[in-house]
């Protein structure tokens, strides 16, 4: 009752503005007019985290990977030959059909290296994306995913044990190093990843990228991909490019030319030796909840779609 009065109550919102049907692909999220009026003032992390499945329209990613929503999108199995999902009672299982088909790729990859039977995948992204109700300020379009670090040596976890279980950390001193958990496996795998044409950038802790780049004695191209961001030592998250013909969907700017490993070890040596703080730094401004207007128009759709 509650997916159906939320859905009434969007189709009469977009009824009574005049919209009608949003278009799916042939309009750029820049370009859309906003919604305005009541519904637009309602936190978006409210009404998308209420749905309880995917919209019944054609695939498609609208606006950017933190400000956006997604159509169509489809479900990670909970368990595969090779994979299963994790904290299932997030229902965050669900992406754009690449971004499925990706998994599902990995993790046969992953099935090869010693010690994994494939992989345990986290949050993907809400049945019809947006912002969430807790956690991530991305994965809105369904084309993130965070990757346990812990190597999925077991594929036949209960729903109560993905529940308790929780992955593994590899950082030291802070995320400047790897530690022990750390295996030429996970190399291989985030390096699998990294070497994907579908895949965008991936994020993990400084000292993992700069391990990747020490270990490395081949081609360094996929290096350029994996980014050093804060946390992301339980989990690396994959970020997919906007797909060919998705005109709605805004990708991220290219990573910076060249592999990053020194751009890398600059982070390790403000983690060990950390800069003074700036005096005359401005506070940190709290994050404004991201509301329905501030969405591309299509989301509206996406909202009030069977």
């Amino acid at each position: 009752m509650k997916r159906f009065s939320l859905g009434l109550a969007v189709a009469v919102f977009l009824s009574a503005c005049g919209s009608g049907d949003a278009p799916r692909n042939s309009d750029t999220a820049a370009s859309s007019p906003r919604v305005t009026g009541v519904m637009s003032t309602r936190d978006a992390k409210q009404l998308f985290g209420g749905m309880g499945a995917a919209s019944q329209q054609s695939p498609a990613a609208f606006g950017s990977y933190a400000k956006g929503c997604a159509a169509g999108q489809v479900q990670l199995a909970e368990t595969g030959p090779t994979w299963q999902a994790m904290r299932l009672s997030r229902n965050r299982n669900w992406g754009l059909p690449i971004t499925v088909d990706f998994l599902q790729d990995l993790s046969r990859i992953a099935a090869r290296e010693p010690g994994w039977s494939g992989l345990y995948v986290g949050d993907i992204s809400q049945p019809r994306g947006g912002p969430m109700l807790t956690g991530h300020a991305s994965h809105q379009i369904g084309l993130d995913a965070d990757i346990w670090m812990r190597p999925a040596d077991r594929l036949n976890l209960s729903r109560t044990e993905r529940e308790n279980i929780s992955s593994i950390s590899m950082r030291r001193s802070s995320g400047a190093f790897i530690n022990d958990q750390w295996t030429k496996s996970h190399h291989n795998i985030i390096k699998a990843a990294a070497s994907d044409p579908r895949v965008s950038r991936i994020f993990v802790f400084p000292g993992a990228k700069v391990a990747m780049c020490n270990a490395e004695t081949g081609d360094r191209s996929y290096l350029r991909k994996i980014r050093p961001w804060y946390g992301h030592h339980h989990h690396f998250h994959v970020r997919l490019a906007c797909p060919r013909g998705m005109t709605g969907c805004v990708d991220q700017e290219a990573p910076p030319r060249g592999d990053g490993c020194d751009d890398a070890q600059a982070w390790v040596n403000n983690i060990l030796n950390p800069p003074p703080p700036d005096p005359n730094a401005p506070p940190p401004r709290p994050r404004r909840e991201l509301t329905l207007g501030d969405l591309p128009a299509q989301c509206a759709t996406v909202l009030s779609s069977n």
